[in-house]
This record gives structure tokens, C-alpha cells and sequence, in this order.
């Protein structure tokens, strides 16, 4: 009875790893497509051509607006956005929340520990974002002066790492 129970926990223990592995082995892109709350972001992604630059090799730090975050944009803003005319502003947008590098949470607290309260991360889209702590919680503020809470960090992908916003962040124009 003993080796059976033994062998049982044997089982149970690599049906986990192989179910970690399998969660890990997902790209920046499916794990968004993954999220119930990121509909939105990957819909947003596919229509900026986006899809084959966020699966590449990266590594990557997004900074993912939930579905919730689009819908605080003025109305319309979306929907025009989304339109096959307007790709480029779109990918514009979209590549603002990324950074190049695999930055966890810890990382992100200590540069902004190092920076004196806040620390500056240069995204892929050539624009500034400024990271700060606010009431136990890092906030990111885009070049225009809107702030993003971050609400989920770490999620972890192949390649990179996912922070959850609650708000788009906008570039300069």
C-alpha cells in the first residue's frame, strides 16, 4: 500500500511539472491570448501585425492593458484605432508597452530603489516611461502624464515577462 500511495504521489508530482512546463512554454502572445482580459490587447495586436514581432525571440516586457484599461479611452478611440488605416498608429501605441528585456517585478522595485523613486525604461517604440512606487504599488506614467497601476506582474513567458495595467499608456505625438 505504501509504494502504491508512493507511486501515486510519483504521478501527481510530474502531471505538475508537466502542466508548469506546458504554461511556461507559451510566447508573450499566448499568454495575453490566454487571459479572458486581454481580448482586447490581442485583438489590438493582431490588427497592428504584431502577432510575429511578440512571439519573436525577445526578450520582452509588456506592460498589458486589461480590456477594462481600452474602455477608459475617450469613446471611439478604440474602434478607430482598430481600423486597417490606422495599423501604424496602432503598432505605435502597442510597441509603447514594450521594453526590450525580460524585467520582473523585483528588477523594476530595485531600479526604482537605484533611481531614487523612479527609474526610466526606454520601450521599443523609442518612447520614455517613467516607473514609480504609489501607495505599495508601481505605476507607470507615460510620456503625456497618464499613469497605469500595475494590478499583476510576472506573468512569465518564453519570451519575457508580462505586467497587467489598468490603463493604456499613450506616446507623445
Amino acid at each position: 500500500m505504501k509504494s502504491i500511495n508512493n507511486a501515486a504521489l510519483l504521478i501527481a508530482a510530474l502531471l505538475l511539472s508537466f502542466n508548469t512546463i506546458a504554461q511556461t512554454a507559451k510566447d508573450i502572445v499566448d499568454v495575453a491570448a490566454g487571459s479572458k482580459e486581454h481580448a482586447t490587447l490581442v485583438q489590438a495586436i493582431k490588427a497592428a501585425d504584431l502577432v510575429n514581432t511578440l512571439k519573436g525571440q525577445g526578450p520582452f516586457t509588456v506592460f498589458a492593458p486589461t480590456n477594462t484599461a481600452f474602455t477608459k479611452l475617450p469613446a471611439g478611440t478604440l474602434d478607430n484605432l482598430l481600423k486597417p488605416e490606422n495599423k501604424s498608429a496602432l503598432a505605435g501605441i502597442l510597441t509603447y508597452h514594450v521594453v526590450a528585456g525580460n524585467l520582473n517585478a523585483k528588477e523594476i522595485l530595485a531600479a526604482i530603489k537605484k533611481g531614487g523613486g523612479k527609474t526610466f525604461l526606454t520601450t521599443v517604440a523609442g518612447g520614455k516611461l517613467t516607473a514609480t512606487v504609489v501607495k505599495g504599488k508601481v505605476v507607470v506614467t507615460d510620456e503625456k502624464g497618464g499613469q497605469a497601476t500595475v494590478i499583476t506582474t510576472d506573468l512569465a513567458a518564453t519570451n519575457g515577462v508580462i505586467h497587467v495595467i489598468d490603463k493604456v499608456l499613450l506616446p507623445q505625438d
